[in-house]
This record gives C-alpha cells, structure tokens and sequence, in this order.
C-alpha cells in the first residue's frame, strides 16, 4: 500500500487565493456572501481574509460593497525581470506597427494552459479592435497559443470575434526559444487602409525587431 502524500496546505492561503482567482473570472463585483457561497465557505471565514486583501491592495471594495480585483497582482507581475524586459522592447515596436498598419496589436505569453496579453499598443484609427492587458485566452483554441507552441506564424479567422482575423507572428529570445506572440487583430472594414498582406509583412517585420531588441537587451546594449 503506499504512503498518502503529506498534506503541506495551508488553508488561509488556499482561501486567499480561492477568492484571487473567483474575482479575476468574475464580470462585475461580487459581495462577500457571494465569495463565501462560490468558494464554498462561510461568511466568517472569508472576512478576515478579504480584510486583509483589500488592506495590502489585492483586491478593491466598491461603495456598494461589492469587491474587486485591484492591480497588485498586475504591479508585482510587471516587477518579474524577463517580464519587464519583454515588455520595455516590444513597446516601442508596437507603437510604430500600429501606427504602420492602422489597426491595434498585442502580446501575448504563456501562462500554464493559457495565454495572457502582456502588452497592447492602440490603433491610431478612429475605429478598431482592442484586447485589455492581462486578458486569458486558452492556449488549445487560439492562433496565439498555436504560435506559442512552436508555430513560426498563424493567419486566421478569430475563434471568438467576427470578422476580425488573428495575424500572429512569434517572438524568439537570444536562445532562439519562442519567448512571446505579436498579434494584430485585423479588422476588415473601410476604416483599413492598410491591405491585409502588408499587415502580414510589417507584422512579421515588428517580430524581428522585437527579436533584435531582446538580444541587444541581453547583451548590454540599450536599442533607442
């Protein structure tokens, strides 16, 4: 018979986190008998735990009572070096790849299963498609994920918005692993003035760049 694994939890940081996770996937803000009866505990036993979120800025208390999920999460996850570094050279790239192609784009990394926006330069154009930062997409069903996992570049119809198709080209580090996925959701109406074929190439040309930034990053050098 073998041994059962030691159970090492600890159940105030499995309630902490229970209560993360159920207001990240939640639409609008949920009051604490809410949390209680979604996590499974009672009203007593979240209290204190939800004192303590708000009070270190994990999550948000409206006027109405409801809590939200705040942005220490996202400061702490902006904080992580390779993250940080990811970010502060695709920026200036994206900025010129939307101001190029007139249409807003995105990147995106892995996290666990899934894949989370990291970055998004708006489109200049009085008409487009965003996609908010920290948003989660499953890695299985999207042209990010597919990217993700291997593939040089994906063009295709989203699985989720109409017509809106996903050009996304990958990113890869100094080791030549795939790091990040730039994407541009091309909206097709007459606000494109960009053809779809030239948002391909500039897209494909951004990812370089990113590329290139990434590597003088690495090796000391500061690309302006």
């Amino acid at each position: 018979m073998s041994t059962p694994a030691p159970d090492y939890s600890v159940p105030a940081v499995d309630k902490a986190l229970d209560i993360l996770e159920l207001l990240a996937d939640s639409p609008e803000p949920l009051t604490q008998t809410a949390i209680a009866e979604s996590t499974g505990r009672s009203v007593g036993q979240v209290f204190r735990v939800l004192v303590t979120l708000e009070r270190r800025g994990f999550i948000v208390r409206e006027r109405g009572g409801g809590y939200l999920l705040g942005t220490r999460l996202f400061d702490l996850a902006h904080r992580h070096a390779p993250l940080r570094g990811l970010v502060a050279a695709a920026m200036p790239v994206m900025h010129e790849l939307a101001d190029q192609v007139r249409q807003s784009c995105n990147l995106a990394v892995l996290d666990g299963d899934r894949v989370r926006v990291v970055a998004q330069a708006e489109s200049p154009a009085d008409f487009g498609y965003r996609v908010r930062v920290g948003a989660l997409f499953d890695a299985a069903t999207t042209a990010t994920g597919e990217v993700l996992a291997g593939a040089a570049e994906v063009v295709r119809a989203d699985a989720l918005q109409d017509g809106i198709t996903d050009v996304v080209v990958g990113v890869r580090g100094v080791d030549g692993a795939m790091v990040a996925a730039l994407t541009v959701p091309y909206v097709s109406t007459s606000f494109s003035t960009v053809a779809h074929e030239a948002v391909v190439d500039r897209a494909r040309a951004a990812a370089a760049a990113i590329a290139e930034r990434l590597g003088a990053s690495s090796a000391g050098i500061t690309k302006p």
